[in-house]
């Protein structure tokens, strides 16, 4: 029999053996930060800044390399991240929220089950808000039931599928004027005149992109599409408070998910369990970094980390969404 001595020498060399485990192996490594969107986005930016910062918080100072992969609007990213990268914490991927849900609407493309994913963080959540310019006579919630708001919005993308979702799950009248460059060009059409409102814009980038709408009251706020309120608007109403029965209201739910989890951080199935835990670690630490955040409020970027455990609540929630729930996402997405 093997005695206890060698027992505990064998489990030593092997913890010191590993090349998670160590406490310097990051020292002159390079991990591959890869982002699921085009350069110069909400994503990219918001990735660049955390690494110039993430190498600090892990032994040996790693460099975080930012690759932008933006096919299918993350879709490529996912993919390589759970079946190509390397499991050893070299790779990480900022995903665009969609993924949580993605493979219920495009299965065909999706090669990878969000919850084998080995999840480190969240870089923000989200609260969206439909917006109605000030010339609208729109001036309530109430309003959205009982006349027309004409929003712009870009296929594909929150301020499109939003208000579709809405008019399926809650009865109101959104038509949708697609076509405008992501919610910078709805905004200018709103502006101009051309549209009345956006279905979805979140509070944040509303904060950081157009400020003096909010300053010189030149939009109102009619509703907000989050799990929870946001503290921020105690008196604007929730698009939860709207769903008329309970399949519906999960339905909403499951789509809000991607609100909560704004910004997801992953790496492979399966990374060693010593770098999973310096990277979640080193993620955590941003929410404390002093130059980080003083940065990110330069630059007007929005951050709240979520850790690995309150996105895996969230992760939970949609894999364990019934199937009657899920066909109901599914058909409110395709009105």
């Amino acid at each position: 029999m093997v005695s206890r001595t060698l027992l505990l020498a064998l489990a030593a060399f092997a913890l010191l053996a590993s090349p998670a485990a160590r406490a310097d192996n990051w020292a002159g490594k390079q991990v591959k930060f890869i982002v699921g969107s085009a350069p110069g986005g909400g994503y990219d930016h918001l990735a660049r800044l955390a690494s110039r910062h993430l190498g600090r918080h892990m032994q040996g100072e790693p460099s975080f390399v930012v690759q932008n992969m933006p096919t299918g609007n993350s879709v490529a990213a996912a993919n390589f991240i759970a079946n190509v990268a390397p499991r050893d914490g070299s790779y990480v991927a900022l995903l665009q929220r969609g993924m949580l849900l993605a493979k219920m609407f495009n299965p065909g493309a999706v090669q990878f089950d969000i919850e084998t994913m080995s999840w480190i963080a969240s870089l923000n959540s989200e609260t969206g808000l439909v917006l109605a310019w000030h010339t609208a006579p729109h001036t309530s919630a109430r309003d959205l039931f009982e006349r027309e708001l004409i929003v712009g919005a870009q296929t594909g993308v929150d301020p499109e599928i939003s208000p579709r979702v809405f008019n399926a799950l809650l009865g109101t009248k959104f038509r949708i004027v697609t076509g405008y460059q992501g919610t910078t060009g709805a905004g200018l059409a709103m502006e101009r005149g051309e549209v009345q409102g956006i279905g979805d814009w979140s509070l944040s980038s509303l904060k950081a992109q157009r400020p003096q709408w909010i300053e010189r009251k030149q939009v109102r706020i009619l509703l907000q599409a989050a799990l929870e309120r946001d503290k921020d608007l105690p008196d604007v109403p929730n698009a939860l408070d709207f769903v008329k029965n309970e399949t519906d209201r999960e339905a909403l739910r499951l789509y809000f998910t991607q609100k909560t989890v704004a910004r997801p951080v992953v790496a492979p199935p399966g990374v060693a369990p010593g770098a999973l835990a310096d990277l979640r670690k080193a993620y955590m630490a941003l929410a404390s970094d002093s130059a980080f955040l003083e940065e990110a409020e330069k630059a007007n970027v929005e951050v709240s980390i979520l850790s690995a455990e309150a996105v895996e609540k969230v992760v939970a929630m949609v894999t364990g969404a019934s199937p009657q729930v899920r066909g109901r996402l599914i058909e409110a997405m395709k009105q």
